[in-house]
């Protein structure tokens, strides 16, 4: 089992810097590859979203620089990135997928569409080719314990999406959205999701807008909303009382005299900025207009964090689930990995069994059929005598997850490594027959002379 995961998120790199590194669904093939070339990876997954970019890989022996990646990929120096990088290896790696998977490492707590964002990931992985029998096992893994998580815990129920806190700040901000216009910039998933909550709300009405009109008519239809040409946003935004803005833009929508201009239609009345793009649509420069309150993806942090408390109980019970099921998931891998060094043993004691015998076959051709059994049965039971206590070794340091004895073990009798079936699969010399072929020919050992 060896595994990476490298990457920034909003606990370590503020909006500013991961607007920078933010992939778009349409390069996340491209990037897949990209990572899948560098050197020693084998399989790999890149995982982007408004909260967190994150490249996830099995690889082979030496740990592989997937640092470079981002070097390569993003106008960003060196000594600006690396102290917002983290890296977690192996065991460590596995723990952060599944908590990533299950919401437990989210800017809010519970919230559902990580799930979504880690699978999506996974199928272009795999369209790709870049996911083999490794990461599959590892992102099953994750997807099941996520599900035991939601179905073991009320961690899901008293939670809020990235939009709906933003909806929560805007309800706070005016006491109350009756009769306020909206105004959503961006049909996608997360614009979907901000409707939902602002006509629980009580808006008045809902105003959408997205370079692809379908899209944006689609949406406001679901809604009784109305559209918003996408050509006119900069000369109608005002509106709306609140924008809210979840595109895919690489650049600014609006800019600092965007929102002097939209103040002056609206006669100095307030307007309200919440941008949940990454990276961001609205100029933070827009906070230094009078009158104009922005807010960005950052912001909603202290806006979710009030949230905690009402949900640290059941986060304390998902930790528990995580971590039982990352310990299952690494026994098991370990299990997996440690049959071919089993094998090597036999064989290693093997060769060395029938190279002795074939050394002596001279002083033996005098012996009759009885003898030479009787021999054969000798040699083999010194074999299984030899072999019960590293096997037994073996398999119980696979089974409490030991991977630390396993490597030295590994390297004391120069064994092999890899992936085959269970190590409780491994035949015929397993500790069991071992201890009893070693019982049976002791007779023989100590019986007639040649």
């Amino acid at each position: 089992m060896k595994f990476l995961v490298t990457g920034v998120n909003h606990k370590t790199a503020p909006v500013e810097l991961r607007e920078q590194l933010a992939i778009p669904g349409e390069r996340l093939e491209q990037a897949t590859r990209s990572l899948l070339a560098i050197p020693g990876v084998v399989e790999a997954m890149v995982v982007s979203t408004c909260n967190r970019v994150e490249l996830v890989a099995a690889y082979e022996e030496s740990v592989p620089d997937m640092a470079a990646f981002f070097d390569a990929h993003f106008a960003v120096a060196r000594a600006e990135l690396r102290p917002h990088l983290y890296q977690h290896q192996d065991a460590e790696a596995v723990r952060h997928l599944f908590r990533v998977a299950a919401s437990l490492d989210s800017m809010v707590v519970g919230e559902p569409q990580i799930l979504g964002q880690v699978k999506a990931s996974y199928t272009v992985a795999r369209g790709v080719g870049a996911v083999g029998t490794q990461l599959e096992q590892l992102l099953q893994s994750a997807f099941s314990a996520a599900k035991k998580v939601r179905a073991e815990t009320r961690i899901g129920s008293s939670s809020v999406s990235i939009a709906s806190v933003a909806v929560d700040l805007a309800r706070k901000i005016f006491g109350s959205l009756e009769g306020r216009r909206v105004l959503l910039v961006g049909a996608g998933k997360m614009g979907e999701l901000a409707a939902r909550h602002l006509l629980g709300q009580g808006a008045g009405s809902i105003l959408v807008t997205n370079r692809t009109e379908e899209r944006a008519v689609s949406l406001a239809r679901a809604f009784g909303g109305r559209v918003l040409p996408f050509a006119e946003l900069k000369t109608r935004a005002g509106e709306a009382d609140i924008v809210i803005t979840s595109t895919g833009a690489s650049g600014f929508l609006f800019a600092r005299e965007d929102g002097q201009m939209l103040l002056q239609r609206r006669r100095g009345r307030p307007m309200f900025f919440i941008d949940i793009a990454v990276p961001r649509d609205v100029d933070p420069e827009m906070n230094r207009v009078e009158g104009v309150f922005l807010y960005d993806i950052d912001d909603l942090q202290s806006v979710s964090t009030s949230n905690m408390a009402n949900r640290g109980r059941e986060a304390t019970s998902a930790e528990r689930i995580i971590g039982e099921e990352v310990e299952r998931f690494v026994r098991r891998s370990l299990s997996l990995d440690v049959v071919p060094a089993l094998l090597s043993l036999q064989q290693n004691v093997e060769s060395m069994r029938q190279a002795e015998l074939h050394r002596a076959q001279n002083r033996l051709q005098g012996m009759t059929p009885e003898q030479v059994a009787a021999v054969e049965a000798l040699t083999r039971g010194l074999a299984s005598k030899f072999l019960h206590l590293p096997l037994r070794a073996l398999r119980q340091a696979a089974r409490q997850g030991d991977a630390a004895r396993v490597e030295i073990l590994r390297e004391t009798f120069q064994l092999e490594q890899g992936s085959a079936a269970s190590v409780d699969e491994v035949s015929p010399a397993a500790e069991d027959t071992a201890a009893v072929e070693a019982e049976e020919t002791e007779p023989v050992s100590s019986g007639k002379p040649a």
